[in-house]
């Protein structure tokens, strides 16, 4: 299997609710560190896995959509916990639909995993077929 990788970061603000989230349940700040990665399982006809420059802004429109946003009043946060493991699905899920329109303009690609880092200690992943 190939892999091609890229990386970025976005900030946010958002809050939790329920007590195991303790002082997270307040109103707060995060800087993630993003990483979205392809595989498959053979090259495409022009030896790569992906064009890099266009994995590359394909991710930063992603993050375009959350970057320096409070998550509490997004409408389609509305109720929800965006942990850093809901997030993870999510930015894969947004990347996913832009490679299904047609955004890296290639095919036969296997599967797309997000790795999205809170620190240096800890981070969460999502990773499916496309």
């Amino acid at each position: 299997m190939f892999s091609l990788a890229v990386s970025d970061h976005f900030m946010i603000a958002h809050s939790f609710k329920g007590e195991i989230f303790g002082p997270a349940q307040g109103l707060h700040g995060a800087t993630y560190a993003v990483e979205l990665e392809l595989r498959r399982p053979e090259l495409d006809e022009h030896g790569l896995v992906a064009d890099i420059g266009l994995l590359r802004a394909l991710l930063r429109q992603v993050l375009d959509g959350l970057d320096y946003r409070n998550l509490d009043g997004e409408p389609a946060f509305k109720g929800v916990n965006t942990t850093t493991e809901f997030l993870a699905r999510e930015i894969w899920r947004r990347a996913q639909t832009r490679i299904a329109q047609g955004a890296l303009k290639t095919g036969g690609l296997g599967t797309l995993k997000v790795t999205l880092r809170e620190s240096p200690v800890a981070w969460a992943a999502y990773e499916a077929p496309l």
